[in-house]
């Protein structure tokens, strides 16, 4: 069960608006930077199906929920923003991301066909994803060593709401399911949830490949640098393999993990950011 003394609080920061960033900013490493900029062009479109997906179920919610739910959308409104901002920088420094984008555009197309319960069980999938991705890079600082101070912070305050919030989705979904037998609310989640995973690694990879590529890194070597770097140093796909895992277990729930320590340790910087409630500016 979510904590009932959760508070999901989202900053409203702004990150490298006036800031000049290296082509490769994590560490001068193309690999790892290609690993970051590929994740973080989903992020705006993406962020808009978890919203539409969620909204679409609020009605009749508890009013803790419901107070979760907007915190949720709150955050995710914020994150599209500054990713925006990010994937700026990213063409800025001379990547075309337009196969990345065509490849976001094809899967939510696809997606927004299905009903209104399939795309909150994706939802739910991929909120789980971000949610362990996020307590990695938390809890494992080398993930982001060398990484340009700015861009860092970016991907810290990300992950910090990723892990307050990754409790929403799955409750959305409990509540609206709550008539359904428990073994077809299994077999459907855990099956997108294999959907999911198919199409989150393939096309990942696929846009990952396609900015080495804009790098002059191809064949073995851009295929051999990924596998390294995501299964072996520092291995973050490796390190989530268990957490991922979990979501198939009967009676499994976000916050059977209560990370909220990881936190603590990272939220001090964003503090004077916090919302009052009101939705951010677009600027």
């Amino acid at each position: 069960m979510t904590p009932t003394d959760l508070t999901i609080t989202p900053r409203d920061r702004r990150f490298g608006r006036d800031h000049a960033s290296a082509r490769h900013w994590l560490n001068g490493d193309p690999i790892a930077t290609a690993f970051f900029n590929a994740l973080s062009i989903t992020f705006p479109r993406g962020e808009a199906f978890f919203i539409d997906s969620v909204r679409a179920f609020r009605d009749g919610v508890p009013e803790k929920l419901a107070g979760e739910v907007a915190a949720f959308v709150r955050q995710e409104v914020v994150h599209s923003r500054e990713h925006l901002a990010f994937n700026r920088q990213v063409t800025d420094h001379g990547y075309d991301v337009t196969r990345l984008d065509a490849d976001v555009t094809m899967v939510l197309d696809l997606a927004y066909s299905r009903p209104p319960i399939v795309r909150l069980a994706a939802t739910m999938a991929l909120e789980h994803f971000t949610a362990i991705l996020a307590h990695e890079l938390l809890r494992d600082p080398r993930h982001l060593d060398g990484a340009d101070p700015e861009l860092a912070a970016l991907w810290r305050w990300h992950a910090i709401e990723e892990i307050e919030h990754k409790g929403v989705a799955h409750d959305i979904w409990v509540h609206a399911t709550r008539d359904w037998p428990r073994l077809r609310r299994w077999w459907v989640k855990s099956l997108m949830m294999l959907i999911v995973t198919r199409h989150f690694l393939h096309h990942r990879a696929r846009g990952m490949v396609d900015l080495l590529r804009q790098d002059g890194i191809t064949g073995v070597r851009a295929w051999g640098g990924l596998l390294r770097y995501a299964l072996l140093r520092p291995g973050i796909l490796r390190c989530i393999a268990r957490p991922w895992a979990s979501y198939f277990l009967p009676g499994f729930h976000p916050w059977q993990v209560d990370d909220r320590a990881l936190i603590a340790l990272a939220d001090t910087p964003y503090a004077d950011a916090r919302m009052n409630g009101a939705l951010p500016s677009a600027a």
